[in-house]
């Protein structure tokens, strides 16, 4: 019997965009998801985004009778650490993708730039409001992200199932529009989680694993000191940037293997 991981997406990106790492991780695991967080209107986006941390462990709790690994993408990791903590008895362990703990100052900081607004300014939340939702077409749609910097560094097998996932068709004539609600994404951005530092004081109640882009801005904004004390060490590099897996999602497949080797062994 295969293991099983959960993934859960980063924000924006539904998770079946993530199917290239998948098919590379079938082989030898299960994998599962919610398609889209945050948008079960029962579990709506508040600070600290407990009620998405209780969408989380609704689906585990409903969907295992054995503990499974949790993996996540930015968003994703940190609800995965955060599911973690509450029922541990449910995760083999954790492996967080691009998602730093914010911690110490750090998480002072962030407290008063979102008391103060400041903090729509300094993360991709100001962007988001003005998100583009509709295109005519496919093809329109991947000439739109194709020509992005951002997204020019995409795996062409990750962009195409954007565009087929996270932009899919919503009207018989081939329009199509997002299928993350840029207001949920919006207010994702603007409650990210400050309390990890004080619940991490004496280290993750499961094995964690951190692997980190190269070129990620939100790691340099953050600082790994938090993340390297909960994960014991347990942390490897992957070229690119915060979005290294669409980037590279062959290989993050293969880091990912690696780590949970790694975990395994820690049990």
């Amino acid at each position: 019997m295969k293991d099983i991981i959960h993934f859960s997406h980063a924000n924006g990106f539904p998770a079946s965009i993530y199917r290239t790492m998948f098919a590379e991780l079938s082989d030898d695991y299960e994998l599962r998801y919610i398609e889209r967080i945050g948008h079960d209107p029962h579990y709506p986006v508040t600070s600290d985004w407990p009620h998405l941390v209780e969408e989380l462990l609704a689906d585990i709790g409903r969907r295992y009778e054995r503990p499974v690994w949790l993996v996540g993408h930015s968003l994703g990791g940190y609800l995965s650490l955060m599911a973690a903590l509450k029922h541990p008895q449910w995760v083999r362990g954790v492996v967080m993708l691009d998602s730093p703990v914010i911690a110490g100052w750090r998480a002072n900081v962030l407290r008063f730039t979102q008391w103060t607004g400041l903090d729509e300014r300094l993360s991709p939340a100001a962007a988001t409001r003005k998100r583009r939702t509709h295109w005519a077409s496919r093809e329109e749609a991947w000439r739109h992200f194709h020509a992005k910097s951002a997204f020019a560094r995409w795996d062409e097998r990750v962009l195409s199932d954007y565009i087929d996932f996270g932009i899919p068709p919503c009207s018989p004539d081939g329009k199509r529009t997002l299928a993350f609600d840029r207001d949920i994404e919006y207010r994702i951005y603007r409650t990210l989680p400050r309390t990890l530092g004080p619940r991490l004081a004496h280290g993750a109640p499961v094995p964690l694993g951190f692997i980190a882009g190269t070129h990620s801005k939100e790691i340099r904004q953050v600082g790994l000191d938090a993340t390297q004390r909960a994960a014991r060490g347990r942390i490897e590099w992957m070229e690119g940037s915060h979005l290294f897996p669409m980037e590279r999602p062959i290989e993050t497949a293969r880091a990912l293997q690696r780590m949970l080797r790694a975990l395994r062994e820690a049990q």
